[in-house]
């Protein structure tokens, strides 16, 4: 046998020896997540406990800025600059409300973990402007996927440059208001008629 395909015999036993996990997800920046990236890795993990959540105001339409999302994205996406944190726990935490092509609105309170990569949903915002805690709420990965990209987005654009968590929390608000518009002046939505 060849060193060449000696080589290439080896590479796939050694492939075929993984577990099927290692190869079906995608990071936060579309890769196929390999056998080196494992969540298992048990030295990797570090201890880490949330801070202490509180709810912030319900936004005001004032300070509700757009952000770019994808060229397929059909709801608009905001962010409440006014209410971003980036707190000592390493979780930027804010506001998000996305209107849908027919305007309805839906509004969440929501963390982002850089280290982890990964999202969380404290509350969902009420009609009346109150906060109801959302139910069931865990920390889950975030895809740069074509649907539901705005998590990405955020991660990748605003609060999370390079996987690195943002220093300062005026550093973000500017870069979405420059990039962004403000919730009355935004283009409408895109029909989907």
């Amino acid at each position: 046998m060849s060193p060449a395909r000696f080589l290439l015999a080896a590479a796939l036993c050694a492939a075929a020896a993984l577990p099927a996990h290692a190869f079906n997800e995608r990071d936060i920046y579309g890769f196929e997540r390999g056998p080196y990236t494992s969540d298992d890795d048990e030295s990797e993990k570090k201890e880490w406990t949330e801070g202490e959540v509180t709810l912030p105001p319900y936004p005001e339409a004032q300070h509700l800025y757009s952000f770019y999302v994808s060229p397929t994205a059909r709801s608009r996406f905001f962010v409440d600059t006014q209410n971003i944190s980036i707190d000592r726990d390493g979780v930027v935490r804010y506001t998000l409300m996305i209107v849908s092509p027919s305007g309805v609105k839906n509004v969440s309170f929501e963390g982002m973990r850089c280290e982890t990569r990964e999202k969380r949903t404290y509350a969902l915002g009420r009609p009346n402007g109150e906060w109801s805690k959302a139910r069931g709420s865990q920390w889950t990965r975030i895809r740069n996927e074509t649907t539901n990209r705005h998590h990405a987005a955020l991660f990748l654009d605003f609060f999370c440059p390079d996987g690195i968590i943002a220093k300062k929390v005026e550093t973000v608000r500017k870069a979405i208001q420059k990039e962004g518009e403000p919730f009355g002046e935004a283009s409408p939505p895109v029909s989907t008629r």
